[in-house]
């Protein structure tokens, strides 16, 4: 191959390291979007979203219910709002902060990310879910509602 220049095609460094760090950072604009948008268009205020659908046809409590609620108050520093709208979720924005941290050390370190989450992990999770869901929805759980 005349003309091309063996070192052209070299990927240096910061190129490499920029290239593992893409993802998490499209990762974090899309959430930080999708909560930018939910600080500013205030979910407490009725026409701007839709429904919980379990809600509305059987007047139960999902697990999500008030999860939009939860990220408003949350993003304006009204914790205890946040954690009385939805608790898991506050769980979930904490967990996200944390993994995709963890995420982009290892990114830039050049170590993919491992979750080893096995059944036992995820079935807990669910279980967690579960009771909550259930609470909530028993006279005794009110102070659980969105």
């Amino acid at each position: 191959m005349q003309g091309v220049n063996a070192d052209s095609h070299r990927v240096t460094p910061y190129a490499a390291r920029a290239g593992r760090l893409a993802v998490p950072a499209g990762v974090l604009a899309a959430v930080a979007g999708a909560f930018a948008y939910v600080a500013a268009v205030d979910p407490n205020e009725p026409g701007h979203y839709p429904v919980c659908p379990l809600l509305r046809y059987t007047g139960l409590y999902c697990p999500g219910c008030g999860g939009l609620r939860s990220a408003h108050a949350f993003i304006h520093g009204d914790f205890l709002t946040a954690l009385q709208a939805n608790a898991p979720a506050v769980l979930g924005y904490l967990g996200f902060a944390v993994l995709w941290t963890v995420w982009v050390v290892r990114a830039a370190r050049g170590r993919p990310l491992r979750l080893d989450l096995g059944p036992v992990h995820l079935w807990a999770v669910g279980a967690s879910l579960l009771v909550f869901t259930v609470v909530r929805n028993l006279p005794f759980g009110g102070w659980l509602h969105p």
